[in-house]
């Protein structure tokens, strides 16, 4: 499944059309999903209240307005003059059986359900005047609101905060990304019948499904032994992070990893790696014994401290497979590894990636695809950026995680996930499937024990569970119609 533009969709509809497929079926579709999503979540509720404007976003709420008719629900719709396009006949076969009162007529007393067809994702500007006062009165209004497509407004304010939006055809970046995606409620996506091959245009970014995570698992032959499925060094720790080597490792043993060696500073005496793990304790990072830690894949800089660089110089020398994260992301270390041709991937938060592109914190955060392709294509490197959700790009393409929550915003998580792709790497994976598979596992994980309080190690022993229910098909991802009823 691919993550749509609005002007993306756009396009989408009108090749659609081009092809041979009538609009209307479209925008039929559209409206009946809408109304059939209403009588799944309220089956209860009685008296609705359609609020529409005149494009087709409107158009869909009429089509919901009149199947909410023929089902037997009391519906007051109000809409504005001069509709556009479909919307004319959605509101011609609407007025056979009931009329259309002016949106300045907006009444919503007594109302157990509002549906906002205000507005799609076509908005160029914030709302004002008596469209942000409509706005205003929908959320003060008292009743659940479903949303058609997007909540009205977005991405600006002041919009609808919905308590259900009905995504049509595609996920749009407000049903994914934060904060937009806390408006839209619980969201549902319809398929309103649009052609599949209009559906998965390679250029957009893709969204991880559990279908396609599941074949990514690597194999566990009956005669495994910790030697075959994958040995995992870590390499961090400073005296004042001490704890984040032995979440890394900890992440990498549940993630499947075989055996996993913790290589840590000799004077940085309180990293405890777990009982299983190696120690290797070094008084410097060009120690000898680094190169003989037998290893499929490395993670390097998790608690580095000043010594992230170095230690970073130090594993790449090493040619293997490379995480690498926290202290050791420094524009020079990632240069060499890319001269270098090594398989890398990178894993930074919005402060360390605005440090490696030269930006700001705020704008990282603000536009996490457009950097997140940046750092891939400056540095030729698999670039994982950390956030709500997670951006994984390489040169030429990208994805965005569907899984996690923000219960997981707490200390040590980068450091689980880290070991989490570097076992990955060590099983085999390419960096971009480890990168990707790695990024769900976790947030699968977190979204297992997802509460306040949540810890790292949380995850990292949740994760075994995680991989369990994904290899047994038993994943559905957060905006599956099935989940309606529940």
């Amino acid at each position: 499944m691919r993550l749509f533009t609005p002007e993306a969709m756009r396009v989408a509809d009108a090749r659609a059309v081009e092809l041979g497929y009538p609009s209307m079926l479209l925008m039929e579709a559209a409206g009946r999903a809408v109304a059939e999503a209403a009588l799944a979540v309220w089956p209860a509720a009685r008296r609705y209240v359609v609020v529409a404007g005149k494009g087709n976003n409107g158009g869909d709420g009429l089509v919901a307005a009149r199947w909410l008719l023929l089902w037997g629900r009391e519906v007051r719709v109000f809409a504005p003059e001069g509709h556009r396009g479909d919307a004319t006949l959605a509101r011609a076969a609407l007025e056979v059986h009931q009329s259309v009162e002016p949106i300045e007529a907006l009444d919503l007393r007594g109302a157990e359900v509002v549906v906002d067809a205000l507005f799609g994702t076509g908005l160029s500007r914030p709302l004002e005047g008596e469209w942000a006062e409509r706005v205003a009165r929908i959320n003060a209004a008292g009743a659940p609101v479903l949303a058609v497509d997007v909540p009205s407004g977005l991405p600006y304010e002041p919009h609808v905060r919905a308590d259900l939006t009905v995504a049509l055809a595609g996920l749009k970046p407000a049903h994914v990304f934060y904060p937009e995606r806390s408006t839209c409620g619980r969201i549902a996506l319809a398929d309103i019948g649009m052609p599949r091959a209009l559906l998965e245009p390679r250029e957009l970014p893709e969204l991880l499904e559990p279908e396609a995570m599941r074949a990514l698992l690597p194999a566990r032959p009956g005669d495994a032994h910790k030697g075959s499925v994958g040995r995992v060094l870590v390499v961090g720790g400073a005296p004042s992070y001490t704890g984040a080597p032995a979440l890394a490792a900890l992440g990498a043993y549940r993630a499947g990893a075989g055996l996993v060696t913790v290589a840590y500073p000799r004077d940085a005496a309180g990293v405890e790696p777990p009982l299983e793990a190696v120690r290797l304790p070094v008084a410097r990072w060009q120690d000898a014994r680094l190169a003989e830690a037998r290893a499929e894949a490395v993670a390097v800089g998790m608690g580095g401290g000043e010594g992230g660089g170095a230690a970073a110089r130090a594993a790449l020398r090493l040619r293997k497979p490379t995480l690498l994260d926290a202290d050791a992301l420094y524009p020079e270390v990632l240069k060499a590894y890319a001269e270098a041709a090594l398989p890398t991937v990178i894993t930074p938060h919005p402060g360390e990636a605005a440090r490696l592109l030269d930006q700001s914190p705020a704008a990282v955060a603000a536009e996490p695809l457009a950097h997140a392709r940046e750092l891939a294509r400056r540095y030729r490197t698999v670039a994982v950026l950390k956030g709500g959700p997670t951006v994984i790009c390489e040169p030429g393409r990208c994805a965005v995680n569907t899984t996690g929550n923000p219960a997981m915003a707490t200390g040590g998580m980068g450091d689980v996930l880290s070991g989490v792709i570097a076992a990955l790497l060590a099983a085999g994976l390419e960096p971009w499937d480890a990168a990707r598979l790695g990024v769900y596992l976790h947030g699968l994980a977190g979204d297992a024990v997802a509460r306040v309080g949540l810890v790292a190690r949380d995850v990292a022993e949740a994760l075994p569970g995680a991989r369990a229910r994904l290899a047994r098909g038993q994943v559905r991802p957060y905006w599956d119609w099935g989940l309606l009823g529940g």
